[in-house]
């Protein structure tokens, strides 16, 4: 996930190793399948914003990737995207978010944060334990007068902060979410080694190195994101109060309910009475039968 033309499909397909979906800066679309080579393979065909699935079964072990569209139009986050991948997302469960955005991306903005926020309103705060952050276009040349390793170590301190900010991670929680970051580079001038692979600038085989990162994180011992219906509707406002009901009902007994007795009792002790009540009383005192008749009915005993 993340913002369109950051390399999402790209990367898909540098993992799948087949060109399973179009590239685009603003829309993902599906390749006609099946796709030839691959041990078994298959895309579920979408249109527009939909996401795509594709999976790859080896040796028994099936790896299912979903590519979705970026959450940006316009300079909004685009609701209309966020829903249709919740909706896609519904039932199935998430192992491993990889969070995808560019290396040679200099400045970052409030719109970054409002992605991560849509991301954590939709999955929960719990899916950065699940979380690889996958920087792209990681074959760059830093400004110049930059050590390489200085700028990624610069590059990745300030996404991180706006993950940490966007997700609502304190800093006491870091620990809690490690958010490791790996390195991509789906350019086809990407430079290989004696054996074809894809390099980084310090020679890592980046492919292989990505999917070990993957495999650490499934096996950091935090739980996998199952999208059920409730994770998608989100916590229920109405409950959000509810523990707040016994506090309010205290406040109300000792300063409303008490209050008002406090104030009966002093206007019985003061003999403070009503105009009605004082008339009558006034009356019954002047000798009028009338009004001791009403009087004696009012007070029986008397």
């Amino acid at each position: 996930m993340g913002k369109g033309g950051v390399g999402k499909s790209s990367t898909v397909n540098s993992i799948v190793g087949e060109r399973v979906a179009n590239v685009s800066a603003f829309q993902v679309s599906l390749l006609p399948g099946p796709v030839s080579g691959c041990a078994s393979l298959w895309v579920t065909h979408s249109e527009g914003l939909r996401p795509m699935m594709c999976s790859r079964t080896r040796a028994g072990f099936t790896l299912n990737i979903i590519d979705t569209p970026g959450l940006i139009e316009g300079g909004y986050i685009n609701e209309q995207a966020v829903e249709i991948i919740k909706r896609f997302l519904l039932e199935k469960t998430i192992d491993v978010l990889l969070y995808v955005d560019r290396l040679d991306t200099y400045r970052m903005d409030t719109l970054d944060e409002q992605v991560i926020r849509a991301i954590t309103n939709s999955l929960g705060k719990a899916i950065w334990r699940r979380t690889l952050v996958v920087l792209t276009h990681a074959q760059l040349s830093p400004p110049d007068g930059i050590d390489y390793n200085d700028f990624l170590a610069r590059r990745s301190e300030s996404l991180l902060r706006y993950i940490h900010s966007g997700a609502g991670i304190g800093k006491r929680e870091y620990a809690d979410f490690p958010l490791p970051i790996a390195l991509a580079e789906n350019s086809g001038r990407c430079k290989t080694n004696e054996n074809g692979a894809k390099i980084l600038p310090d020679g890592t085989p980046w492919i292989p190195n990505l999917m070990k990162e993957i495999t650490i994180v499934v096996s950091n011992g935090s739980k996998s994101i199952h999208v059920d219906q409730k994770l998608i509707d989100g916590p229920n406002p109405n409950n959000r109060w509810k523990k707040y009901i016994p506090l309010i009902l205290a406040v109300q007994y000792f300063f409303v309910v008490k209050g008002i007795r406090r104030a009966i009792h002093s206007d019985i002790s003061n003999g403070k009475l009503d105009d009605w009540e004082q008339r009558y009383r006034d009356l019954v005192g002047s000798g009028n039968p009338v009004d001791q008749k009403v009087s004696s009915s009012r007070n029986p005993k008397a």
